[in-house]
C-alpha cells in the first residue's frame, strides 16, 4: 500500500518507522528538510520537503496513486487543508487528521459536517487520547499499561511481578490447576529487557513484566493472584485543568463510581473555564507545586494525583511532591521520552506519552477489513490483534491445540457470538468468532496468512 505521512515530527515519525518495517510505500511531507532528512536516512521511506497542504507538494509526494494519507503536522489548519486537497484534487481514499483543538473537534466530530465539507475519515485528537490513557491508568493503578479488547469485556493488564507475587516458580500450565474459575492468561513477557510469548512450562519470576487478559470483572482477581492490590480509586487530584485535565474531570464526574476530584490550574482564565465546565468537581486556582495548596488539596487523603500541564517537569515535581505527601498513586503527562528512565527512580508511578498514545490510535484506525483493532506492545515489539476470523481463514474449523501458530503469538480471549471465552487446548475457533491474540512483530506476516486478512490497511 502506499501512504503519505504528512509531519515528520516524533508522530509522524514513528508511524513511518512502524508502516516502512511492514514493506509499505512511504512517503514523508515535512517544510522542515532537517526532519525529511532525517526520516529517509533513517527509514526505508522518501521523503519530500513541502507544505503538506500544497497541490504540487502533495502531488510529487505521489499522491495521484496514494492509499492514504495521513496529517500529522503540528497544525491543525495544515492538517485539515491537507485532507481537503487530498480528496478534492487527488481523491485519496483513505484520509486521517490529527486534530488539537476543542473548537474544532466540537465541529468536525459531527459526521455530516465531515460528510459533506471537510473530508476526514477518522479525526484524533491526541487531548482525547490522553485523557483516555490516564482514565485506564486510574482504573487500573496497579497495572503499567492496559487496554480493554471484545466489546471491553477483556482486558489486557502489564503487570510488573514482585518479590511478593503468590504465583513466583510456578509454570504457567498449573495457574488453572490452582486458579480453576479464573478466566485469566498470560500472553508475553519482558525479561531482562527482552519480549517473548511464553510456553505452558515457562515459569515468572521476580522483576518480570507480563502482559495478561483477563475478563473485565476478573481483573480484581487477577491482581490479587499475581501479587496487586486493587484499591478503589475515591479521590483523585489533577493537577492542570486544560484540555486534558477538564476532559478526566468531565469523565470522573459522569462515571458510574463516584470520584471526589479536585483540580488545581495555575492560570485563573483557564480555572474559571474549567469551573464553569465542571458540576461536582472543585477547581482551585494556584501553583501545582505549592506545598500548602496541594495540601489543601488534601493531597495526603488523595488515592491518586494526576498530573497533566503542558510542562513535563512541572508534572514531574508535582506527582513528586504528592507522593513525598503521603499520595499512593502518581500518573504524570510526559511529552520528552528522554525523561522516562526518571520516573521510577522518582518514584513515579505511571506515566503518559502523547505521542506513543497518538501513535498508536492512528494505528488502530488505519487497520482494515475484518481486523478490529491493533495494540502496540512496548516498543512495537508485538502486537494485539483482534480480528474475526473468515470462513477462508485455516484456523476456522480447528481446535486451538491443533492450530500451527508460529511460537510467538498466543490467543488471549475468543468471543462467540456475545460470549466471551478462555481459549483451551480443546476449544474450536469458528467462523465468525473474533479473537484477541498477542503476536510478536516478527510473526505477524504469518497470523496475516492464518486469518486470511492484510493487517494494515483500510
Amino acid at each position: 500500500m502506499k501512504v503519505i505521512i504528512c509531519g515528520a515530527g516524533q508522530v509522524g515519525w514513528q508511524i513511518a518507522r512502524h508502516l516502512s518495517g511492514e514493506k509499505n510505500d512511504v512517503t514523508v511531507v515535512d517544510n522542515n528538510p532537517e526532519l525529511v532528512r532525517r526520516a529517509t536516512d533513517s527509514l526505508d521511506v522518501q521523503g519530500i520537503a513541502g507544505f503538506a497542504s500544497y497541490p504540487d507538494v502533495l502531488d510529487r509526494a505521489g499522491a495521484r496513486d496514494a492509499d492514504m494519507i495521513i496529517a500529522a503536522t503540528y497544525s491543525d489548519e495544515v492538517n485539515m487543508v491537507t485532507c481537503q486537497v487530498a480528496h478534492s484534487v487527488f481523491a485519496v481514499p483513505r484520509k486521517i487528521a490529527r486534530l488539537r483543538s476543542q473548537a474544532y473537534l466540537d465541529v468536525v466530530y459531527s459526521d455530516l459536517y465531515r460528510r459533506d465539507h471537510m473530508p476526514i475519515d477518522v479525526v484524533i485528537s491526541p487531548e482525547l487520547e490522553v485523557a483516555e490513557a490516564a482514565l485506564k491508568r486510574l482504573t487500573a493503578p496497579a497495572a503499567f499499561d492496559t487496554e480493554l479488547f471484545l466489546d471491553g469485556k477483556v482486558q489486557m493488564l502489564g503487570l510488573s511481578l514482585d518479590e511478593d507475587c503468590p504465583v513466583l516458580n510456578t509454570p504457567l500450565r498449573q495457574l488453572t490447576d490452582l486458579f480453576s474459575t479464573l478466566r485469566a492468561v498470560v500472553v508475553g513477557v519482558r525479561r531482562r529487557g527482552s519480549l517473548f510469548a511464553p510456553e505452558p512450562g515457562d515459569q515468572l519470576f521476580t522483576g518480570d513484566e507480563i502482559y495478561v487478559f483477563t475478563f473485565s470483572e476478573d481483573v480484581g482477581r487477577t491482581m490479587e493472584v499475581f501479587g496487586k492490590t486493587q484499591k478503589k480509586q475515591e479521590r483523585a487530584i489533577i493537577v492542570g485543568g486544560g484540555n486534558v485535565g477538564l476532559m478526566v474531570a468531565q469523565r470522573l464526574e459522569s462515571g458510574a463510581e463516584r470520584v471526589r476530584t479536585k483540580v488545581i490550574e495555575r492560570s485563573r482564565a483557564t480555572a474559571e473555564k474549567a469551573a464553569e465546565s465542571l458540576e461536582r468537581t472543585i477547581v482551585l486556582h494556584g501553583d501545582g507545586l505549592d506545598s500548602a495548596l496541594l495540601a489543601e488539596a488534601g493531597v495526603a487523603r488523595a488515592d491518586a494525583i494526576l498530573a497533566v500541564t503542558d510542562d513535563d517537569k512541572t508534572n514531574m515535581l508535582a506527582s513528586v511532591r504528592a507522593k513525598a505527601n503521603g499520595c499512593p498513586l502518581a500518573i504524570a503527562l510526559i511529552n520528552d521520552p528522554t525523561l522516562a528512565p526518571l520516573m521510577a527512580p522518582l518514584g513515579i508511578d505511571a506515566f503518559i506519552n502523547p505521542r506513543a498514545t497518538t501513535v498508536s490510535s492512528i494505528l488502530r484506525h488505519i487497520r482494515h477489513g475484518r481486523v478490529r483493532g491493533v495494540y502496540s506492545v512496548g516498543d512495537a515489539e508485538a502486537e494485539i490483534i483482534e480480528a474475526e476470523v473468515l470462513s477462508t481463514s485455516p484456523i476456522a474449523g480447528q481446535q486451538v491445540r491443533d492450530i500451527d501458530f508460529p511460537e510467538g503469538v498466543l490467543i488471549g480471549a475468543i468471543m462467540k457470538g456475545k460470549d466471551v471465552i478462555k481459549p483451551k487446548g480443546g476449544t474450536r475457533v469458528e467462523e465468525g468468532d473474533v479473537i484477541a491474540l498477542f503476536s510478536m512483530a516478527a510473526d505477524v506476516p504469518e497470523v496475516e496468512r492464518l486469518l486470511q486478512v492484510s493487517i494494515d490497511f483500510f
